[in-house]
């Protein structure tokens, strides 16, 4: 069984220690590097190139979101940052899953044997996710391949009738077909930039002085050599004897980091992720009653995912939202603070009581279930309670979506983004069946774990499936 290689950021030899202990108690993963800094985790990361990084989020001299926003403008690698619960550490958190981040765990407690041993299980649980999720997005494509290049058609699962499927172009068919290809857990990383390119909306293009990507039609570029410990640069002439001669030097690995620590520095010091451009609010009064609903839920990938959905839903949204975000206590707070600064709705962690308003989006606390209930002067309020996990979450977006069943008289519209596991699929399947207005799922193409989608699917309960770029036009549309 080959072995995923893994690089392990924090500023603490003893954070080190015990997280490398924690990874290496599973025989797929190797800790093979660490490294106590941004700095040497960008370094390190274009050296070694490894499967996985875990990232400390706040280091010395630079910290995990300004070297994860360094490495992943490099080359796709996936990054499961490791955050304390202090504010600045949760902030900077959600900023990083924002940035690409895969997912994150709250960092163990070094007081409680206990505690250590369940965020062990939590990352090596998220680290098993991600490899298998750019193994089956690699597989996909290939498989897609085969079929365009042979002239077949990719058969979706079986739908509701209405729904919109995006449609590919379909290739005329050739005579030959791709062979299967055998991935290595090695190449892993390399293979996932192509999908990286498709999920994100702005890509970044890769240095064009990164070793390997020179692209010129000239001799074969001699490899640096090594003598005593340093590198000699060697000189390329063009092979054209019509251009006047040009020396290039290629650069070695190290001055490339050296290239990148110094645009992240020079970047962190420009910009401050913490307070983007402010986005105007609704004037009008949210107050008054409504008779429309929409209820999201998403897991590994959400804040991401909320983000780029939240900041298109207009402010006049004749609907309140109430969303449920897989995430542990005290983060939720941070996120709907953070999300409150892109979308024109007012974002707010949902509290014990909260009367639903119309443009308004509710995150519901890590820690709580949220559940819609009516009072008996006709108002929509939110209720919190602490009642086992459902589906091993809480707040369990099957226990939000179950909520909505008595209240015929809402149009309710349901979303499910990006996430591990199955947690709504069923209580999406008996609101459609009992007449729910709408049903909308992030298509697999631009989920970063495509999961909780997938299951509704499976479910056929889903009437509208697309890339996440183009839920929020399609749910206004059904709202208003």
């Amino acid at each position: 069984m080959a072995v995923y290689q893994v690089l392990v950021v924090d500023d603490s030899a003893f954070m080190r220690k015990i997280v490398t202990d924690l990874i290496e108690a599973d025989s797929e993963f190797k800790v093979t590097a660490t490294a106590s800094n941004g700095r040497e985790a960008i370094q390190k990361s274009l050296e070694l190139k490894p499967d996985i990084i875990t990232m400390d989020v706040e280091m010395p001299e630079m910290n995990g979101l300004d070297a994860l926003e360094s490495i992943m403008k490099e080359s796709f690698v996936p990054v499961i940052m490791l955050s304390g619960i202090n504010e600045q550490g949760m902030k900077e958190t959600i900023m990083a899953l924002e940035a690409g981040a895969f997912d994150f765990i709250r960092k163990p407690s070094i007081a409680h044997d206990q505690d250590i041993s369940q965020v062990g299980k939590a990352l090596v649980e998220r680290m098993r996710a991600a490899m298998n999720e750019i193994k089956r997005k690699a597989d996909r494509e290939v498989s897609m391949k085969n079929k365009d290049i042979s002239g077949g058609t990719s058969v979706p699962p079986a739908q509701p009738l209405q729904r919109d499927f995006p449609v590919r172009d379909r290739v005329e068919p050739v005579k030959k077909t791709i062979e299967p290809v055998q991935i290595s857990q090695r190449s892993l990383s390399e293979r996932a930039e192509i999908f990286q390119a498709k999920s994100k909306q702005s890509s970044v293009p890769l240095s064009p002085s990164k070793p390997g990507r020179v692209e010129k039609k000239a001799d074969p570029l001699p490899k640096p050599e090594r003598k005593s410990g340093t590198i000699v640069e060697k000189t390329v002439r063009s092979s054209n004897p019509a251009q006047t001669p040009k020396e290039i030097r290629l650069p070695h690995a190290s001055q490339v980091a050296a290239d990148q620590i110094a645009a992240a520095a020079a970047s962190a010091k420009t910009r401050d992720l913490s307070k983007p451009n402010p986005v105007s609010k609704s004037t009008g009064s949210p107050e008054g009653p409504f008779n429309k609903l929409v209820a999201i839920g998403c897991s590994t990938g959400g804040p991401r995912a909320l983000k780029t959905l939240l900041e298109q839903l207009p402010a006049d949204l004749p609907a309140p939202v109430i969303i449920v975000q897989h995430m542990p206590p005290n983060f939720t707070r941070s996120l709907a603070q953070r999300l409150n600064t892109f979308s024109p709705l007012h974002v707010v962690e949902a509290e014990e009581g909260m009367v639903l308003k119309k443009g308004t989006a509710y995150i519901a606390p890590g820690g709580f279930h949220v559940k819609v209930n009516k009072t008996a002067d006709g108002k929509f309020t939110l209720k919190l309670t602490e009642d086992q996990p459902v589906n091993g979450h809480r707040p369990s977006v099957d226990t939000m979506f179950e909520s909505l069943l008595p209240f015929t008289s809402l149009q309710r519209h349901l979303v499910l983004l990006t996430g591990m596991g199955s947690d709504g699929a069923r209580m999406m399947k008996r609101l459609y069946d009992a007449g729910v207005t709408s049903t909308f799922a992030e298509n697999e193409e631009t989920c970063v774990v495509y999961g909780m989608p997938r299951s509704a699917v499976e479910l056929q309960c889903v009437r509208h499936l697309l890339p996440l770029q183009e839920i929020a036009s399609k749910l206004v549309q059904a709202v208003k």
